[in-house]
């Protein structure tokens, strides 16, 4: 278990590296450049030169590489646009994308899964039936048209805002009323970012079900009287599992990066919404280091679903 740890963490680190040097090539070869987006047109050259200079951006690009991933580690990794420290800005959003991120896969388990199961136990039957066209309809509607249509709905059925985290008067509220209100804007978004999940993970534990309870040990459990129930919840959806265990592996990243466009719609002030206005700056340090987070979050995650493999299949061994 030990090499197996050793020999992933090697794996993951060389990964990184390679992700974050072509991450940084891709962005800084990108057409625009942050001094151009940031300054007035008339001012003088020696201005821009400086400013230049001050940006590491009269340097070769390995080196200015170098430079940016020495700033990072030691924590003097400051923003293009306002001057910034890139980690104190993404420090103050991290918590809004992690509460609705993780709001929207509570969500997504909650109901995908028992929906999953409960089609594969009524294959071709109208449920079955009503449920892949559901699914079908989920994972091909665009997830900001869902959203426009619904927030226009909501402000004229309630009358009530739905952008932001909270109302934009919020004095004399009791803390009751401010849960609520915080609740009130938390769960459209949240609802719209399970969309396309519960679709896609319902499907993928149908197809695992069905596969599952065709095997010889289940019809067994089946024939000795073993209850219904006890045969899919216990025997079928263990092995059922892993097909969803890779997929949660992927879940991991999208904590952090996976709600740009629902941020950006809701008006969010989360890390997604932060990385979008950030490319659109060519802010490079804060582009970079959200990249590079969630790289880390994809090898971790990817690592996690391995250790949830040999959990979930006992046969499964790591050496």
């Amino acid at each position: 278990m030990t090499s197996f740890f050793l020999r992933r963490l090697g794996q993951m680190l060389i990964t990184l590296v390679g992700i974050s040097i072509i991450s940084w090539v891709v962005i800084t070869q990108a057409p625009g450049s942050p001094i151009a987006l940031t300054m007035d047109p008339k001012v003088s050259p020696k201005v821009i030169e400086q400013m230049m200079k001050n940006y590491d951006l009269d340097k070769p690009i390995y080196l200015q590489y170098y430079l940016w991933l020495k700033k990072l580690f030691t924590g003097k990794l400051y923003s293009f646009k306002d001057g910034r420290p890139v980690m104190e800005k993404i420090g103050e959003r991290i918590g809004n994308t992690l509460l609705l991120n993780l709001v929207a896969t509570l969500i997504i388990f909650s109901l995908a899964i028992p929906l999953g199961i409960f089609s594969a136990r009524r294959q071709y039957s109208f449920l079955d039936n009503l449920g892949t066209f559901g699914a079908y309809l989920g994972i091909s509607t665009p997830g900001f048209w869902i959203a426009y249509l619904l927030i226009l709905e909501t402000v004229i059925l309630f009358g009530y805002p739905v952008l932001g985290m909270r109302s934009f008067v919020t004095e004399g509220f009791t803390t009751a009323e401010l849960v609520l209100d915080r609740g009130w804007h938390l769960t459209l978004p949240s609802i719209i970012m399970a969309i396309h999940g519960i679709a896609g993970i319902s499907r993928y534990t149908r197809s695992s079900m069905l596969e599952v309870i065709r095997q010889d040990y289940i019809r067994t459990a089946k024939a000795k009287g073993v209850p219904q129930e006890t045969v899919y919840y216990k025997h079928a959806l263990r092995n059922a599992l892993l097909p969803i265990i890779t997929i949660f592996g992927f879940l991991i990243p999208n904590l952090i990066g996976g709600s740009i466009i629902i941020e950006s719609v809701f008006a969010w002030p989360g890390i997604g919404r932060l990385s979008f206005q950030a490319v659109l700056a060519r802010d490079y340090p804060v582009v970079m280091t959200i990249l590079t987070i969630s790289a880390v979050l994809t090898l971790l995650g990817n690592f996690i679903a391995d250790i949830l493999y040999g959990i979930a299949d006992p046969r499964i061994r790591y050496g």
